[in-house]
């Protein structure tokens, strides 16, 4: 019988696409609590130009942004056929833009300031509809 060892358990990434600075340096501090490798990006060029592109599990990306939006880096990531797990963040608190974003396919649409719960609660889901664990990974809470 083989133990698993739970310090070589895999960690997913989760990359934050945000051009607030503040988000940028608090948010992967949560992240990384609830297990997850983070890496941020103050635009969604950046983030499209880098090599997590592909080894990105989830991405937190803000809906408004100087240069490519939100919505438009998901438009993008649909035209290069990158499947990817979004979780929008947005200070605009407008809900037929999150039901549009939600109906577009992403995971939630979270409105400033949300709760670290609401950012858990959409990352167990991006989990469980991605079907990586495979009984392998747990978010801890």
């Amino acid at each position: 019988m083989q133990f698993k060892n739970p310090m070589m358990e895999p960690r997913l990434l989760v990359s934050i696409v945000d051009d607030d600075e503040s988000v940028r340096e608090s948010l992967p501090d949560l992240l990384h609590e609830f297990g997850f490798d983070v890496q941020t990006f103050s635009s969604a060029e950046e983030f499209l130009m880098s090599a997590d592109l592909l080894q990105t599990d989830c991405l937190i990306v803000d809906m408004k942004m100087p240069g490519m939006s939100g919505r438009e880096l998901q438009v993008e990531l649909r035209r290069r056929c990158t499947e990817l797990p979004l979780i929008f963040i947005t200070a605009h608190q407008d809900e037929a833009v999150r039901l549009g974003v939600l109906a577009e396919g992403a995971i939630e649409c979270l409105f400033k300031p949300f709760s670290d719960t609401a950012l858990l609660a959409a990352l167990k889901t991006v989990l469980r509809e991605s079907r990586k664990l495979d009984g392998r990974l747990t978010i801890r809470s």
